[in-house]
């Protein structure tokens, strides 16, 4: 059977759950928090905010396997061509366009959005494609290219969606959402690198993945907790006062992570794909990289902006949709796919 989720990863939406709730009440109990927050802060960017932020993205980095990059590259062309097609053709324009379809009178939540559909996951489909028994070096291959890519083209997205298709509808600092994903995603990238590259000189391969990373797999959760907390100490008032705002940007994020797996899988299928690569390019289409989403709308849009608020309630709707996703898989692989063979983890 495929392996499951530990204790951290499992309840990884009631964690979320409870930060929220911890956060609304820590802003009422402590409403001057914001200010407390704006004391500590460089170009814009709360130190303390940043510190969460970084600690997000690091062990992500640190556990990707650069050296499958070759590898994979040139025995699953076709598929990862597909999943980048997925990622960087049809995402970012399936989001803005339902973005603008319920959020067209609320910008700062659409630009959430939008920084949500040009930021691919990198981190959790990792774990959504182990447990559909789907090809990891291949969806470990895709994280490592989207990694890169983002760095490249995260701001070009950003312009076109934001500011050409937008246009003075939402106001962004673009030379600050570059310097955004440099640090909080090339700093990491070149510092997760180094990582690995040290540890496989000292301990070995097999000692780094077995012992090393899952030390510093938990540090991510907790900076995305600690972030979630303060956001939502910071908009709690806002949120209390219309909670029915948390449903209407759950809406498009639910038909999005649906509608793109769905798409993804079944012309996956369509092309004779096997169960494994088909179902690693459903997730990696489907899930996104919400942690530079969250990074880039508090450094770009402030921690109390709607931005920033549209974008921490995206993981809350990914993490169940994708464990739902994962059982649609597991259920349809023999319907859909030729060899319908999982590969199981002891």
């Amino acid at each position: 059977m495929t392996r499951d989720l530990d204790v951290l990863d499992r309840f990884l939406t009631l964690w979320i759950l409870l930060a929220m709730a911890a956060g609304l009440l820590f802003g009422r109990v402590l409403p001057g928090v914001a200010e407390a927050l704006d004391a500590f802060s460089v170009a814009g960017t709360s130190l303390p905010i940043a510190a969460g932020l970084f600690a997000m993205l690091y062990p992500i980095m640190a556990r990707v396997d650069y050296r499958a990059v070759p590898k994979v590259s040139r025995t699953a062309r076709r598929e990862i061509g597909v999943t980048l097609g997925f990622n960087w053709t049809v995402a970012p324009f399936l989001m803005y366009g339902l973005a603008w379809l319920f959020l067209r009178n609320h910008p700062g939540l659409l630009t959430g959005l939008v920084l949500v559909g040009i930021a691919p996951c990198i981190a959790m489909v990792l774990v959504w494609n182990d447990l559909a028994g789907g090809n990891q070096e291949m969806c470990a291959i895709c994280v490592g290219v989207n990694s890169v890519l983002q760095v490249l083209l995260f701001v070009p997205y950003a312009f076109l969606l934001l500011t050409v298709l937008q246009g003075s509808a939402v106001e962004a600092d673009l030379a600050l959402v570059a310097r955004t994903v440099l640090v909080f995603l090339g700093l990491p990238l070149v510092l997760g690198y180094g990582t690995q590259r040290a540890g496989f000189a000292t301990v070995g391969r097999e000692a780094y993945f077995s012992r090393f990373v899952p030390r510093i797999s938990p540090v991510g959760l907790m900076g995305l907790l600690f972030t979630v907390l303060v956001m939502f100490a910071l908009k709690g008032e806002h949120v209390l006062a219309d909670p029915l705002l948390v449903g209407l940007v759950a809406a498009p994020l639910l038909l999005f992570f649906a509608g793109i797996w769905t798409a993804a899988y079944l012309v996956s299928s369509a092309l004779g794909f096997s169960y494994r690569e088909g179902v690693s390019i459903a997730f990696t289409a489907g899930s996104n990289n919400f942690e530079l989403a969250i990074a880039v709308a508090v450094a770009a849009f402030g921690v109390a902006s709607d931005a920033a608020l549209a974008t921490v309630i995206g993981p809350l709707i990914e993490v169940p949709v994708m464990l739902a996703l994962v059982k649609v898989a597991l259920a349809t692989r023999y319907r859909l796919f030729t060899d319908g063979e999982v590969c199981t983890v002891e």
